[in-house]
């Protein structure tokens, strides 16, 4: 294990020590298959884990993640698409019973899109976050200068929801009650979870 950086392998070890001993049966169950209840679509951001921030035990959630947690409309035409990929796979297969698009703050794929990707990014980066470009630019006008970045964030968010609706295996399962679409917004520095709720601005969870 030389060529992994010595953080990962001490990480692996204390794993190895620490946990795996108590959690074997359930890993050794899970080999035979996993049952997640919910489906998150996060952003690969190392500052926003979803199983570290919803206490989660393996098996139980089943995670996208990707620059500014963006979930593309439904397009069946046959190219790569990863996250559709995931959230066909997560729905009709794992049949999961709520999806969740966890949006955070300070989010440079936001930040992307209201600002332009960095130059050196103009190959996948900056492509990706044009679909969300139109949309926080006019939320941007429409609040204040220091509510700008939490309110692009939480428009993504928003956009992601609404994009999930195109799905028509989604909306048909959705509309049957069978499948729960939630938008959320995590405060890395004050650790507070907030949801999206029929107000302009996210609530955070009691």
């Amino acid at each position: 294990m030389s060529d992994i950086n010595d953080e990962l392998t001490a990480g692996y070890r204390r794993f190895r020590a620490d946990q795996w001993p108590a959690a074997r049966a359930e890993y050794e169950a899970l080999a035979q298959g996993q049952k997640p209840h919910t489906l998150i679509v996060a952003c690969s951001d190392s500052r926003a884990d979803p199983a570290l921030i919803f206490d989660a035990a393996p098996g139980q959630l089943f995670v996208v993640r990707n620059v500014a947690n963006l979930v593309p409309p439904y397009e069946p035409d046959g190219l790569l698409h990863g996250v559709s990929a995931a959230l066909e796979f997560g729905v009709k297969v794992l049949n999961v019973k709520r999806i969740v698009v966890m949006g955070h703050a300070h989010c440079g794929g936001v930040n992307a899109m209201l600002n332009g990707a960095p130059d050196s990014c103009a190959d996948f980066v900056a492509p990706w976050v044009a679909q969300g470009s139109a949309v926080v630019r006019r939320v941007a006008e429409e609040v204040s200068e220091d509510q700008v970045e939490g309110a692009a964030e939480e428009a993504v968010v928003r956009l992601s929801i609404e994009n999930l609706r195109t799905f028509p295996w989604i909306a048909e399962r959705e509309a049957a009650g069978e499948l729960t679409l939630t938008g959320l917004h995590f405060g890395i520095a004050d650790g507070v979870l907030r949801a999206l709720t029929n107000k302009s601005r996210f609530e955070p969870l009691a």
